[in-house]
């Protein structure tokens, strides 16, 4: 009997079932009998040698089932593996086989209006990918030097976003969340109604759920079935039951097909991530696993180079005419902004959309506060051609209308209404209906940017026409619902 650890050949080994070597036969790799120990979904090996990080092991248990595993560390004294899947059954007496290489998944156009776990094993009830290429999920963020400046808008049939946080095609804008809000119901809509204006065939979404509950994932599933929007789609779900390791490769699974369909089939992609919280939750746990000295609040200290090597892969490519447009969607941990992840991830996105609950209170959906959100190449992707002229005027207008008005509403709760001059009253009516009517909408409500705009200008026109400062008369003239009648 071969010890724990000691590699061995096929042909000296025939206590174990037939099963596992018909399995072993098509790969190359070392090949090793027995752990030294199995702590829940993490194997210990001893005595193993050229064993990469990252690369992926087989580990074949003694019922004859075949798991894959993840070499999280490696040392002198051997390798630490996260078993993925169910580890139900396995035991230290298995066979382990690396494979000499990371984790790879085949990509082809039968991808489109499927559904996957977070080891791309489908759970659609359809067969598993077999066509195509295998790619490496690490890929590698854009070169600087290739990439293209982001100028095309995205309408995704939110007005607040359409509005006033216009997203670009080739962008990177996180949305921020607190625990308890409709950040998956946001994500769902996105998802449904994104569309690239007038290249809606173009356009497709991959859609990646990161250690969701069960009820979120079955809330995903509904919504993409039920809409339609699977037949354009490609959704990756983790659900939190699975091993932490799944989540590190969830996001760079859809990233991999993403730049599959964007660069080599020249679709115009759009990437949504949630929750990049249970990401980098996990990588705090495997940092520990591994027993690495732990960074700001426990977080690994290469936490914002690590995201930056998800996040650096969306964008445009000179020459190429696909795109990837990436909305990761994180919860932050008491709402505070300056908690490790969402500071480290405004640092390498292009803006942020916060949610509020205070809004979530009154019943506003979508709950975006806007004052505090921002986009920051929205000025690249509107204006004439691509949205209206009138956009950025009603845009900027929108935001000093609004911002009196919270000021006047303030100032209300501390004097009174009746204490407001007259000015502030109208400020703080405005305020009012900017909410009802412009920031809230139905969660199947999907509005075009012309549509939006027409809001705005409804909203606008309860302020006398010398308030409206941002907006040259020429343009107030031509869409003030004044003079449009």
């Amino acid at each position: 009997m071969v010890g724990g650890g000691e590699a061995m050949s096929l042909k000296k080994e025939k206590k174990i079932v037939e099963l596992p070597y018909k399995l072993l036969l098509p790969y190359q790799g070392k090949l090793y009998r027995g752990a030294k120990e199995l702590r829940g979904s993490l194997m210990y090996v001893e005595g193993v040698s050229g064993v990469g990080y990252e690369e992926v092991a087989r580990i074949i248990g003694m019922d004859g089932r075949e798991r894959l595993g993840r070499v999280l560390d490696v040392s002198s004294k051997g390798a630490v593996i996260q078993v993925l899947g169910d580890e139900e059954g396995l035991q230290t007496d298995c066979l382990i086989q690396f494979t000499g290489t990371t984790f790879k998944i085949p990509v082809s156009d039968e991808v489109l209006g499927r559904m996957f776990n977070g080891r791309f094993e489908p759970i659609d009830g359809l067969p598993p990918i077999t066509t195509g290429e295998k790619r490496e999920i690490t890929g590698s963020p854009i070169n600087p030097v290739a990439r293209e400046y982001p100028h095309d808008f995205i309408q995704t049939g939110i007005s607040a976003i359409d509005g006033m946080l216009s997203l670009v095609r080739g962008q990177k804008l996180p949305i921020f969340s607190i625990s308890g809000l409709p950040h998956n119901m946001i994500a769902a809509q996105i998802a449904r109604q994104a569309t690239v204006r007038g290249k809606e065939e173009e356009f497709a979404v991959v859609f990646a759920g990161i250690g969701l509950r069960s009820s979120e994932a079955e809330f995903f599933i509904k919504e993409f079935r039920e809409s339609g929007a699977i037949e354009r789609s490609v959704v990756i779900l983790n659900l939190a039951e699975d091993p932490a390791v799944e989540r590190l490769m969830t996001p760079r699974i859809a990233l991999t097909i993403a730049e599959y369909l964007a660069f080599d089939l020249e679709m115009h992609v759009l990437v949504i991530l949630t929750d990049m919280t249970n990401y980098c939750e996990a990588l705090r746990e495997m940092s520990a696993a591994r027993g690495e000295v732990p960074g700001r609040l426990g977080y690994p200290g290469y936490m914002y180079s690590d995201l930056a090597t998800i996040y650096e892969r969306a964008g445009i490519i000179k020459g190429k005419k696909g795109s990837i447009t990436l909305m990761p969607i994180l919860t932050m941990p008491g709402g505070d902004l300056r908690h490790p992840i969402p500071d480290l991830t405004g640092y390498i996105t292009e803006g942020q959309i916060i949610l509020s609950k205070e809004l979530h209170a009154k019943g506003i959906y979508p709950p975006i506060n806007v004052l505090p959100s921002l986009s920051r190449l929205m000025k690249a992707g509107i204006g004439p051609g691509k949205t209206r002229e009138d956009h950025k005027y009603v845009s900027d207008q929108l935001y000093d209308a609004y911002s009196r008005g919270v000021k006047a509403r303030d100032l209300a709760r501390i004097v009174g209404e009746v204490g407001l001059s007259p000015k502030m009253r109208r400020y703080l009516k405005f305020a009012e209906e900017f909410e009802r009517k412009f920031l809230s909408q139905g969660l199947y409500e999907n509005r075009s940017i012309e549509e939006t705009l027409d809001i705005a200008w409804e909203v606008l026109s309860i302020l006398p026409e010398e308030e409206l400062v941002r907006i040259p008369r020429k343009i107030i003239e031509k869409y003030h619902p004044k003079y449009r009648g």
